[in-house]
C-alpha cells in the first residue's frame, strides 16, 4: 500500500512540472512572441522555483507516509501482542474419568447418595494455574441415578427437577482464586429449574499430567452445599419424630479430569 502511495506522489510531482512547463509556454503564446533570451532565464528560474516547491511537497508527504507507517505497525505490533497476552487454552470435560455425585439425609438417620450421569463441560485457561479461568457445565438432570428407579423418576417430575421443562442444570463460573497451595475458591452461577443463584466451590487443583497418548490431562476436585429449596425443589414429608423425609441441604461433589483441547 505505501510503495503505491509513494509511486502515486512521485506521478504527482512529475505533472506539476510538465503542468509549469505548459504554463509558460501558453503564456508566450498567448503574447505572440517567442521569449527572449532573459525572459527565458527569468522562466527557468520561475520553473525552479515551483519544481522545488513540488518536490517538497513530495519530501514533507513522504515523511508522513513514513510516519503513519510506523504508527500502523506499532499498532499492529500492539494487537498482536494484546492478542498473544489474551489468547485462552480450551480444555474440555473427559466425561469417561469425571464423576458428578450428591448426598442428602435421609429420614434424618442416614445419607442417601446419587450421581448425574450425562454432562458436559469446558474451560479456557490463560496459563496452568487456572487461575480466573472461564468454567461453563452442564449437566442433563434426567440422567439422575440413586440405584432406584422410582426415586430416580420421581426425582425428573416436577416435586423436583421437573426434566421435561427444565431439562438441564447449568454452572458458569465467575472468577476462580487460589487460596494456597492447590486450594482455590471458585465462584459462579447455578441454574436449577428457572433459578439462578451464586455459589462457592472449595476446590482442590490436582495438578497437570501427560497420559501414555500423549494427551494433557488437568483434576480438580470440588464440593459445595446448597439449599434445595432455594432451587424450588420443594417436596417433602413430615415424619412422626419429628423432622422431614428429605433434608433441605444438598453436598455436591465433582471429581472432575479435564483433557486439553490439540
Amino acid at each position: 500500500m505505501f510503495h503505491f502511495v509513494g509511486a502515486n506522489i512521485r506521478n504527482f510531482g512529475y505533472a506539476i512540472s510538465i503542468i509549469l512547463i505548459i504554463q509558460v509556454l501558453v503564456q508566450h503564446l498567448q503574447k505572440g512572441c517567442t521569449p527572449r533570451w532573459w525572459e527565458a532565464k527569468t522562466n527557468v528560474i520561475f520553473l525552479k522555483k515551483n519544481i522545488l516547491y513540488a518536490l517538497t511537497y513530495i519530501f514533507v508527504s513522504k515523511q508522513k507516509i513514513l510516519k503513519m507507517r510506523k504508527l500502523i505497525l506499532s499498532v499492529a505490533f500492539a494487537m498482536a501482542t494484546a492478542a498473544g497476552a489474551n489468547a485462552q487454552n480450551q480444555w474440555n470435560v473427559d466425561a469417561s474419568h469425571t464423576n458428578v455425585t450428591f448426598e442428602i439425609t435421609h429420614m434424618i438417620v442416614s445419607d442417601v447418595e446419587g450421581a448425574f450421569k450425562v454432562f458436559s463441560g469446558d474451560v479456557l485457561a490463560k496459563d496452568d494455574t487456572f487461575e480466573d479461568a472461564i468454567i461453563n457445565f452442564k449437566v442433563d438432570v434426567a440422567s439422575v441415578n440413586t440405584n432406584d428407579e422410582a426415586r430416580d423418576k420421581h426425582l425428573t417430575s416436577d416435586d423436583f427437577f421437573n426434566a421435561e421443562k427444565y431439562p438441564n442444570m447449568t454452572f458458569k463460573s465467575t472468577s476462580l482464586k487460589k487460596v494456597s497451595g492447590k486450594n482455590y475458591k471458585l465462584h459462579g452461577l447455578l441454574t436449577i429449574r428457572d433459578v439462578t443463584k451464586p455459589v462457592t466451590f472449595d476446590v482442590t487443583f490436582g495438578g497437570i499430567a501427560k497420559d501414555p497418548w500423549g494427551n494433557i490431562k488437568a483434576g480438580f476436585k470440588g464440593t459445595t452445599t446448597i439449599n434445595r429449596l432455594d432451587y424450588n425443589l420443594k417436596w417433602n414429608k413430615a415424619i412422626e419424630a419429628g423432622g422431614w423425609v428429605v433434608s433441605e441441604d444438598v453436598r455436591i461433589s465433582l471429581n472432575i479430569e479435564l483433557n486439553k483441547a490439540k
